[in-house]
């Protein structure tokens, strides 16, 4: 649609009019048809026009601008529109003794049908029905938020799912998708200054809504409140940071100990949904942010007396279980290596293991099943399990293995050293050889290196009786709970749960994209993280109501399956010279139905929009 102008003389004077007008296809060729008639525009700048043209075409087709308030002008144009297209209506009808719906009889040139602005919208149409499922929306009203904060949250919540972009890009993606057709939001307008504001919105906001959160899908999956799977991993920065306070350098699970990173701790229901988490600095030591954790538990989801608490070894230290304890809480840990050597003679002898297979990944089926040896000792007030691992026991031999190779290599290297006189003073000779010993401990403690200063000698020896020590505990490990009520196989199976927190934290990093972080400002390093929970929220979601139809599927798979599902826009020339658009969603194909259906989603996208021009 555009302005025209048009001008017309009576009595010697001369009037001006402006008439919106839109070009249409005719057995003639293109003629122009008058929408309405604009009055005088000529105190308006001529950019002004043309803008006014795009806000009422907008209009008539059904889209609302989120950016900007309702326009009066517009309104009354459209009013006015609508009233016209009314009357003609009616005179056709008038004319038609046929009883079927003459709004859905028209005569239509096949050869010029056009089809239009396609855009992606079955994985939309998921998230979005899964975001209303969870109550986001009612949750962030609660908060304050307004419509327009709700939709944008919805929108990058959505983008993390899907096809996670940073917020310069976002527009563009979002554009991209039916997602103003979902919303019924026109999203032309959207730039990256709002998204930046709403990251800003939603910092202040996170625990009440990430509590608010948790109750709903308790509730709505009938979900476990006794178990807790906490773990940490780290995820890095590209640049400096120099902005944020926690960025700093510690040991990296990316293996990207160049770059500064922020640690992040995950509390997991027994279900695998996400129950709280938390940002702490890139160096801090696991074993210190349990206490905080579980501080914010307690203040967040009401963490009850009695619960059990499962984290793996980095945190298995005796404050952290006196700690556990003294909250009034129960634990599951996994011993630290040392405490292997306690047991040794238990685990030589091979009366009272019992054999467990260990089951494959709910979204893997097909996964080879390995075998697990347990076996239940009583010490004190405590449950120790000793296992054995087929599986990791090929393991931590590669690994010792590979790591004596290393040290025999360097070692090797010392003695050249040594022998060609670049290193003489004895000082520096044992400083080196106790920098070799804290370089490989794992293997260096059953060899016994010694340097003869007469000699000028530097020679080692293997003890036998260790390095057998060591090979027998290759794939052992044990568990401690002070759960005595639990057996050795309830106890096991209760710490594999925790293997869900670390597919957690995989699908966060990878399909969900959360590293490497771009933002350097600390509170929108929060929310960039706290965004990805969200995204994890919906994805759990979606996999639980299909594991729970018994279907084995990842949303990946399901991402990619919908993804050819499509809203557009097909265009109709009429033989009176008019066009009739109809904006819905394409019939989806046999694959896309089953989906909805297992995951209860209609399969209408979108109620079709009608407009004649």
């Amino acid at each position: 649609m555009y302005v025209r102008k048009t001008t017309r003389r009576y009595k010697d004077k001369t009037y001006t009019n402006y008439l919106l007008v839109e070009s249409v296809h005719t057995p003639n060729g293109p003629r122009q048809k008058v929408i309405c008639s604009l009055g005088d525009l000529s105190p308006r700048p001529a950019e002004d026009w043309l803008r006014l043209a795009r806000k009422v075409e907008d209009a008539l087709l059904g889209q609302i601008n989120l950016f900007s308030d309702p326009d009066p002008e517009v309104e009354q144009i459209v009013h006015q529109v609508r009233n016209r297209q009314a009357r003609s209506s009616s005179q056709v009808a008038s004319t038609v003794t046929d009883s079927t719906h003459v709004t859905d009889l028209v005569a239509v040139h096949t050869d010029r049908v056009a089809t239009t602005q396609p855009r992606t919208a079955g994985a939309v149409h998921v998230g979005f029905h899964f975001w209303k499922r969870l109550g986001f929306d009612g949750v962030l009203k609660h908060m304050g938020f307004s419509a327009k904060a709700i939709q944008l949250t919805c929108a990058m919540t959505l983008n993390r799912l899907i096809h996670p972009n940073s917020e310069h890009a976002m527009p563009d993606w979002i554009r991209s998708t039916a997602l103003g057709d979902i919303l019924g939001v026109d999203f032309t307008a959207l730039v990256d200054d709002p998204l930046y504001r709403n990251l800003d919105r939603l910092h202040p906001n996170r625990a009440a809504i990430e509590s608010d959160l948790v109750e709903r899908e308790r509730q709505l999956f009938q979900l476990d409140r006794t178990v807790y799977l906490y773990d940490l991993t780290s995820t890095y920065f590209e640049g400096q940071a120099k902005r944020n306070p926690k960025a700093r350098r510690g040991y990296s699970r990316d293996k990207r100990p160049d770059c500064k990173q922020v640690v992040v701790g995950l509390v997991i229901g027994r279900e695998g949904f996400p129950i709280a988490h938390e940002v702490f600095e890139g160096n801090i030591q696991d074993r210190k942010t349990l206490g905080r954790m579980l501080d914010l538990l307690k203040d967040r989801v009401g963490m009850p007396e009695g619960s059990t608490v499962v984290v793996d070894r980095g945190l298995a230290y005796a404050e952290n279980i006196a700690e556990i304890r003294q909250r009034k809480y129960h634990y599951v840990v996994a011993g630290r290596q040392p405490e292997r050597d306690n047991w040794l003679d238990q685990f030589e002898e091979p009366e009272g293991f019992e054999l467990v297979p260990r089951q494959p990944s709910p979204l893997n089926p097909f996964q080879k099943k390995t075998v697990v040896r347990i076996k239940p000792v009583r010490h004190g007030d405590e449950l120790i399990v000793l296992c054995t691992s087929e599986e990791r026991m090929a393991k931590d031999r590669a690994i010792r293995e590979k790591q004596e190779q290393r040290f025999l290599a360097d070692l090797h290297r010392l003695q050249q050293r040594i022998k060609k006189g670049r290193l003489k003073r004895e000082i520096a000779i044992g400083e080196a050889i106790g920098r070799l010993k804290q370089r490989y401990p794992r293997v260096a403690r059953y060899h016994t290196i010694t340097f003869d200063a007469t000699t000028r000698k530097l020679a080692h020896e293997p003890n036998a009786d260790k390095k057998a020590k060591a090979e027998l505990l290759d794939g052992g490990y044990l568990l401690r709970t002070d759960r005595t009520d639990l057996s050795a196989r309830e106890a096991w199976l209760m710490y594999m749960t925790l293997t869900r927190a670390e597919n957690a934290f995989r699908m966060i990093k990878t399909p969900l994209a959360e590293r490497p972080i771009f933002h350097h400002l600390e509170h929108r390093v929060d929310t960039h993280i706290f965004l990805c929970v969200l995204a994890y929220h919906l994805l759990v979601a979606i996999e639980t109501t299909l594991l729970n139809q018994g279907v084995h599927t990842s949303w990946a798979t399901v991402r990619e399956t919908l993804s050819t599902h499509q809203v557009a826009t097909i265009v109709l020339p009429t033989d009176g010279g008019k066009r009739l658009r109809i904006r819905k969603g394409m019939t989806p194909e046999p694959e896309h139905l089953e989906l909805y259906r297992l995951l209860d989603v209609p399969s209408e996208i979108m109620h079709p929009i009608k407009t004649w021009s």
